[in-house]
């Protein structure tokens, strides 16, 4: 690893994400802007036929008061927080555009006679654009619901009859029952209401749209007095029909309480309820005292049963048994214990003085083996003590409960009477309660029959319309720019989202630390030979990319410029072939020695490009075919570069470039070229390039503009840095305008600065004008 690599980036997955500024979105907009013109103008075209396609329609307008009425206020029992109703304005609302009220307006106006053709003949005339495209669709929809009826038709049962389907499929076939011309026009009119309460007040703004001006300002008005004669009708109505029922019902309840109250002191009378209802306030305190006294019982128990089972568990494994805490904390065990311990040390030290056989010894073991019998003496004791304790809580925990038993039952015994006082007692009430409510209700129904719950009063009277409400061609055409331009931008958003191809030079350096040397413009679209544009062309911006490639070489590596620098890239039809020869040509212009050796043995070009024959070459040297190396050098005419072709195509082109005659080969040449190039396999696909790499001074990677990933990119210079390769930068190849960065590369700058030399004419040409100027 070189000193200078030893700083990098981190991974892409790993480095902090960067705030994009709006110039790097503008920048995405003008890279994309083909598609996002298309976009906007493709909605703003969809807007424009909308627009002109719709017939101009009218809108009038009135403004109307609605509140409640607080002269209703002085009724009795009147309170006034229950005036505030917050469903109130809604349901005023709903009702003014609801059909009654249109079909009010229809009968008062004569509109299904005297202005007929205002609203039938407009469905009789010639549908527009959009009323045929919408017609053509339910046609459609019809057909296909008739033909999937058709298909499940002879799977369903005799006895069960198809559900109608959709309005769509039921329209198809005709409607079962036609509407009358009345229902029509109020239909229609229901349809064209539009209400709109204004924000803190008790005012409403009413609207209607009609084709005719003079048609929506007499409907307007008339949505007003059908609405006044509406509420009128539905209070009248409501109060004559609560009156009858309220007083029939009330006759009913009055009944049914003076039934319940006979009853009820029959069955005092009977039951003699006082004497059980003294008698309830005793059982219920011995039933809550046998139920705490159960409770403790049952605790005592399962504490009883845990420490059972846990003796039962173990058996007579003595050792477990000294790990239940009862045994552990006990007294005389813990006595036994110190004791046992005590003769267990004493016998550890008489065995130090006596063997097992001598008498003081066997005393000593005696007494520990009566200690030890103690113990287990000790703990069966405990044990039979748990067990009888067990059951002696058992016992109890079942009298108790037969206890509870007998009280309970003589409970539900004496309960019996009185459940049934209560019954009788909460019907009693139940009936009063509602008999009650009737007779307040029926007083207060008959003083407010007469009154009008809510106050209607129009502001104002509706006003002929001078211009049409509908379309708004201006709003239209806003509303398609504003949706197509953001409906484009999120797709080039998208888009750029998707794209994972290297195209920007400074997110290159800031995703691997390495420095884009360069780029070079993409002439493929201009019909130019990049294998021989730079030597024909030495003053285009081409030519002046490739200086610029130059002299980041130059200056990439401390105390001397690289000498001998491996061109390699990703994949194939990147360009570093053709880098090689062009990267050629602009170094021997400072009167530089350059050697280009191709080792790319496997698709070799350098011979074809320079038209050298390739019968032997860097291949035959390596195998030993070749002796001496300077054969294999062939200067290429009317040019100080030099070039060694690859030779045949060998079986094992890896092993040879790894060889000790390839670093003898480099080793012989530095001396007599200022400059070698090596023309080496993509990195991705072969591992000749991992084997050139520690051989040469530094590694140039040619990268594809839109073409080489980030996941190419990403594996390859992680494969060259771990085979010990020294990467000096990066040449941006085949860039195209959309992908330029700017601000970061010289190049479009340049070429609308100085020109594009596209030929040697043009460039004599301009060589001419020069020198006489």
């Amino acid at each position: 690893m070189y000193p200078e690599e030893k700083s990098q980036s981190f991974p892409a997955d790993l480095q902090p994400e960067k705030i994009k500024h709006l110039r790097e979105y503008l920048r995405l907009a003008f890279k994309r802007k083909g598609l996002l013109l298309t976009v906007v103008s493709i909605t703003v075209l969809i807007s424009l036929l909308s627009v002109f396609s719709q017939t101009p329609v009218y809108t009038a307008s009135t403004k109307l008061l609605v509140e409640k009425n607080t002269d209703i206020s002085q009724i009795e029992g009147f309170n006034g927080y229950m005036m505030w109703d917050p469903d109130f304005q809604a349901t005023q609302l709903e009702l003014l555009s609801s059909f009654n009220v249109a079909l009010r307006v229809v009968r008062n106006l004569d509109l299904d006679s005297k202005y007929k053709e205002h609203f039938l003949r407009q469905q009789r005339s010639a549908p527009a654009l959009l009323d045929r495209l919408r017609n053509a669709v339910f046609s459609f929809l019809t057909k296909t619901f008739a033909a999937f009826e058709e298909v499940i038709s002879p799977y369903l049962s005799a006895e069960k009859t198809l559900q109608p389907l959709p309005a769509v499929a039921q329209a198809g076939k005709g409607p079962a029952a036609p509407k009358k011309e009345v229902e029509q026009i109020a239909a229609m009119i229901q349809g064209a209401i539009r209400v709109e309460p204004i924000r803190d007040t008790k005012i409403v703004n009413l609207f209607y749209t009609h084709r005719n001006p003079e048609m929506a300002q007499l409907i307007t008005d008339g949505l007003v007095q059908a609405y006044i004669d509406e509420t009128l009708d539905i209070k009248t109505s409501t109060a004559r029909h609560t009156l009858q029922w309220m007083t029939a019902k009330a006759s009913e309840e009055q009944k049914k309480l003076e039934a319940s109250e006979k009853a009820l002191q029959e069955y005092m009378r009977q039951h003699d309820i006082v004497t059980v209802e003294n008698r309830l306030v005793v059982l219920p305190e011995r039933l809550s005292g046998l139920s705490k006294e159960l409770s403790e019982a049952q605790t005592k128990e399962k504490e009883y049963e845990a420490v059972y089972r846990q003796i039962e568990t173990t058996g007579k494994n003595y050792t477990a048994l000294e790990a239940i805490p009862l045994f552990a904390s006990n007294a005389v065990l813990q006595n036994i214990r110190a004791q046992l311990l005590t003769a267990e040390q004493n016998v550890r030290e008489l065995a130090r003085k006596y063997g097992e056989k001598h008498p003081v010894m066997k005393q000593a073991m005696g007494e520990q083996r009566v200690l030890h019998n103690e113990l287990r003496t000790e703990m069966d004791r405990i044990a039979a003590s748990i067990n009888s304790s067990y059951e002696l809580a058992q016992i109890k925990v079942l009298d108790i409960t037969a206890m509870m038993e007998e009280t309970k039952a003589e409970l539900m015994q004496m309960n019996e009477h009185f459940v049934q006082y209560n019954i009788l007692n909460r019907a009693k009430e139940m009936n009063r309660t509602v008999f009650d409510a009737l007779s307040s209700s029926i007083k207060k129904t008959d003083v407010t029959a007469q009154s009008m719950d809510v106050k209607i009063w129009p502001i104002k009277k509706a006003e002929l319309p001078s211009s049409p409400s509908e379309p708004n061609k201006k709003r239209a055409l806003l509303a398609g720019l504003l949706a197509g331009l953001l409906g484009g931008l999120g797709l080039v958003f998208f888009l750029e989202y998707l794209d994972n191809t290297a195209g920007s030079g400074q997110e290159i350096e800031d995703r691997y630390g390495l420095t884009v040397l360069g780029s070079v413009e993409d002439l493929s679209s201009r019909k130019h030979n990049i294998e021989t544009f730079v030597r024909d062309n030495p003053l285009s911006p081409t030519a002046e990319s490739y200086r610029l490639i130059r002299s980041g070489l130059l200056l990439s590596t401390p105390e001397k410029p690289p000498q001998v620098m491996l061109i390699t890239s990703m994949v194939q039809q990147e360009g570093k072939t053709t880098t090689v020869k062009n990267l050629a040509h602009i170094l021997v212009q400072n009167e530089k020695k350059v050697l280009i050796i191709d080792c790319d043995m496997r698709r070799p070009r350098q011979h074809s490009m320079f038209g050298l024959v390739n019968t032997y070459g860097l291949s035959s040297y390596l195998s030993g075919n070749v002796d001496a190396q300077q054969s294999l050098i062939r200067q290429v005419p009317d040019s100080q570069v030099f070039l060694i072709t690859s030779g045949p195509v060998p079986p094992n082109p890896a092993e040879l470039l790894s060889s000790g005659k390839m670093t003898q080969l480099l080793q012989e040449t530095r001396a007599s070229f200022d400059f070698i190039l090596l023309d080496s396999p993509p990195v991705q696909q072969v591992t000749d390039s991992l084997a050139l790499g520690p051989l040469a001074d530094g590694t140039v990677l040619v990268v594809r503009a839109g073409k080489t990933t980030y996941e190419m990119l990403d594996s390859g210079i992680k494969r060259l840095r771990e085979g010990h390769s020294h990467l000096l930068g990066i040449v941006l190849n085949r860039l195209k305008k959309k992908h330029a960065d700017k601000g970061y590369y010289g190049y479009y700058s340049y070429s609308s600065h100085y020109g594009s030399y596209s030929s040697k004419g043009e460039r004599k040409k301009k060589e001419t004008k020069q020198e006489e100027s």
